[in-house]
C-alpha cells in the first residue's frame, strides 16, 4: 500500500511539473485595457505562436480601472494605461517594475517618445509606451463659414452656437479652457482653474453636447460643425466625410502616451511581460496601427506603414507639434478635488 501511494505521489508530481510548473510558459495572461484598443487578431496570433491563453477585460476611463486594481477586485497581470495613472500608481506602489530582458522589441520604440514617458516613469522602469496621440480640433471646413480654426477660441465662437462638441471629461475640458487662457492644464493655481471655469460656463450655452468616442459621429454626420477629439479619430471621420479636417491649436494641447504596466499583484509577470513584447513587435505594431490610426511610438512598424498616413500630420504629428503639448500629470488630492468640484458646477448650470 505504501509504494501504490509512494507512487501515485511520484506519478502527481510529474504531472505538476509537466503542466502547473509550465504555466510560467504556457499559462494564462489576464489583460485590462481601454475598449477595443488593439485588433483582435493580434491576440489570437499571440495565443497560437506562444500557448499562452489571454483573458481579456476593458473599461472605459483610467478613473474606472484605478480602483479595481487598487482595493485588488479583480487580479490583471498587464494593464494598458495613460501617463497621469502611471505616475499616480507607481506613486502608490502598485507597480511592478519590468524585466527589460523580457522585452527585447523595446528596442523598436521611438527615443524621443522614450525620453517623454520619463516624465511619468523615470528610467521607463514600470512602463512600456503603445500608443501616443494629441488632443485637437476636428471641423467641417464647409459648416465653419470660411473661418480659419487654428485656436481653441474658435469653440468660443459664438456664431457656431448649438455646433460645438466638447469633450466630457473634467481634465480634457479644463487642459482647453486653461491652454486658451495661457496657463498650464496642470495647473494647481486656485485662481487660475477659476478663471477656466467661469470661462467654461461661458461656453456652454454655445455647446451642442459633451462627449467623448461619438464626438467623431456627431462631427461625420454634419450634427456638428467642429469639436473635440484625439487624432486618432481624424482619419475614420475623415473616410466618412472628406470636409472633415483637423488641426493642433497654435496655444498647444493635451499629449498622451498609453503604456502597458504589471501590476504589483500579477501572477502571470512572465507572461505579461511576453505580451509586452509581442505588441512591440513591428509587424504587430504596425496591424494595431491600421486598425486604430493612432499614432505608434514603434519606429520599426513607422517603416512599414504606406507613406499617405506617415506624412499626415494628423495621424503622425509633428516634433515641433509635440514640442508644444504637455502631457497631463497627477494632481493631488485638493487640486484633483477642486478640478472635480468645479466640473460639476459647469455642467450643472
Amino acid at each position: 500500500m505504501k509504494k501504490l501511494i509512494m507512487g501515485s505521489l511520484i506519478l502527481l508530481l510529474l504531472l505538476l511539473t509537466m503542466t502547473g510548473c509550465r504555466s510560467g510558459e504556457n499559462g494564462e495572461v489576464y489583460v485590462y485595457s481601454y475598449g477595443d484598443y488593439y485588433d483582435p487578431e493580434v491576440v489570437a496570433d499571440f495565443e497560437a505562436d506562444t500557448g499562452i491563453r489571454v483573458i481579456q477585460d476593458t473599461y472605459d476611463t483610467a478613473e474606472e480601472m484605478y480602483p479595481i486594481i487598487k482595493n485588488g477586485s479583480a487580479n490583471y497581470d498587464v494593464v494598458c494605461t495613460s501617463d497621469y495613472m502611471i505616475s499616480k500608481m507607481k506613486g502608490e506602489n502598485l507597480l511592478q517594475k519590468l524585466d527589460k530582458k523580457n522585452i527585447r522589441n523595446i528596442k523598436n520604440l521611438d527615443e524621443d517618445y522614450m525620453r517623454k514617458a520619463e516624465e511619468y516613469d523615470p528610467g521607463n522602469e514600470y512602463s512600456v509606451p503603445y500608443l501616443v496621440g494629441v488632443s485637437g480640433i476636428l471641423y467641417n471646413k464647409k459648416m465653419v463659414k470660411g473661418k480659419k480654426i487654428d485656436s481653441w477660441n474658435a469653440l468660443w465662437d459664438p456664431d457656431f452656437k448649438n455646433n460645438i462638441v466638447m469633450q466630457d471629461s473634467v481634465r480634457d475640458a479644463f487642459a482647453i479652457s486653461l491652454l486658451r487662457l495661457g496657463y498650464s492644464p496642470n495647473t494647481t493655481n486656485p485662481k487660475e482653474i477659476e478663471e477656466a471655469k467661469n470661462a467654461l460656463k461661458e461656453q456652454k450655452k454655445l455647446v451642442y453636447k459633451y462627449a467623448n468616442d461619438s464626438a467623431r459621429d456627431l462631427l461625420a454626420d454634419k450634427s456638428a460643425a467642429i469639436g473635440v477629439v484625439w487624432n486618432g479619430e481624424y482619419n475614420y471621420t475623415h473616410d466618412l466625410n472628406k470636409d472633415i479636417e483637423f488641426v493642433v491649436p497654435k496655444e498647444g494641447s493635451e499629449f498622451f502616451i498609453d503604456s502597458w504596466v504589471v501590476p504589483k499583484s500579477a501572477r502571470n509577470k512572465r507572461n505579461a511581460e511576453r505580451f509586452i513584447n509581442y505588441m512591440c513587435k513591428a509587424k504587430v505594431a504596425k496591424r494595431n496601427f491600421d486598425y486604430l490610426y493612432y499614432t505608434t511610438p514603434n519606429t520599426a512598424a513607422i517603416k512599414m506603414i504606406p507613406s499617405k498616413y506617415v506624412s499626415n500630420p494628423a495621424l503622425f504629428p509633428s516634433k515641433e507639434t509635440i514640442a508644444r503639448c504637455t502631457l497631463l500629470r497627477n494632481l493631488d488630492p485638493d487640486t484633483t478635488k477642486l478640478y472635480g468640484d468645479s466640473w460639476k458646477e459647469v455642467k450643472s448650470k
